[in-house]
C-alpha cells in the first residue's frame, strides 16, 4: 500500500518494530506505554527531521576552532493534536529541545459533523516556520487533515505529519487532501473496523496514555 502513496514514509527499523509490538500489547501498563511512546517518537523524529536545512556555526573544541552545522530549532514548531498527540511531545523535544510547541484541539460540530478547532495556538510569524503535526494514530485522517488545513489557513510554511500507527484509509486521505505534506509512520496497519479503530492497532492511544480506558 505504501508504494502507492507518494508522500508516505514508513520508518523501517528493527527497534521501531520492536517497540511498536510492545505498544500494541494490551498487557503493557500505562507507565511503560508512555515510555515506549517516547522512545518510538524519538526514533521517528530522527527520520522526520532528516532533510531539515542547517546553517554553519563556528565552535571551539578543546584543541582548535572548527566549523560545523546546526538546525535552527527556533524555526521548528511541534504541534500535537490534543489529547493523544501530547504523548509524542517529549520524544521530539529530546532530539531538539529548542523547538517551539503549539497545540490544536479538534472536535466535530454536532449538526454539520465538520471538524472545528476548540483550541488553536501557534507561535507568531507562521509563514517563516516549519511545522510538525503529531498524533499517535492516523485512523480516518479526519483530525489530521483538519489540523493541517487550519495551519495552512493560518499561513504556515512547510508542514509534516508524524504518527505511530497509520491505517491505509487515513494515509490515502492525507495523500488526496494534502499531497504536499509528507507523512511519517512507524507502522502501516491493515484497515479500520466499523467503529473507526485501526486493526490490529493498539487501541485508543489517549486512553492508554492517560489511564482513561
Amino acid at each position: 500500500m505504501s508504494g502507492h502513496l507518494r508522500g508516505f514514509r514508513l520508518v523501517e527499523h528493527p527497534l521501531v518494530r520492536h517497540k511498536v509490538t510492545l505498544l500494541r500489547d494490551v498487557s503493557t501498563p500505562k507507565k511503560r506505554f508512555k515510555e515506549l511512546l517516547d522512545e518510538v517518537t524519538l526514533l521517528l523524529a530522527y527520520e522526520v527531521t532528516a532533510d531539515l536545512p542547517t546553517r554553519r556555526r563556528e565552535v571551539r573544541t578543546p584543541l582548535e576552532r572548527t566549523t560545523g552545522e546546526e538546525v535552527d530549532g527556533d524555526r521548528l514548531v511541534l504541534v500535537p493534536i490534543l489529547r493523544a498527540g501530547l504523548g509524542m511531545t517529549e520524544g521530539f523535544l529530546h532530539v531538539l529541545p529548542t523547538m517551539r510547541v503549539g497545540h490544536i484541539g479538534i472536535q466535530r460540530e454536532h449538526e454539520s459533523l465538520e471538524p472545528v478547532d476548540y483550541y488553536f495556538k501557534i507561535p507568531p510569524d507562521p509563514g517563516e516556520r516549519e511545522f510538525i503535526v503529531v498524533d499517535p494514530m492516523l485512523a480516518t485522517g479526519g483530525s489530521a487533515s483538519a489540523a493541517i488545513g487550519f495551519l495552512k489557513r493560518s499561513g504556515a510554511g512547510g508542514i509534516r505529519f508524524a504518527c505511530v500507527v497509520a491505517a491505509p484509509e487515513g494515509a490515502a486521505r492525507l495523500e488526496e487532501e494534502h499531497p504536499d505534506v509528507p507523512v511519517y509512520a512507524a507502522a502501516l496497519d491493515r484497515e479500520l473496523n466499523e467503529h473507526g479503530y485501526i486493526l490490529p492497532g493498539l487501541g485508543d492511544a489517549g486512553d492508554r496514555l492517560f489511564g482513561t480506558e
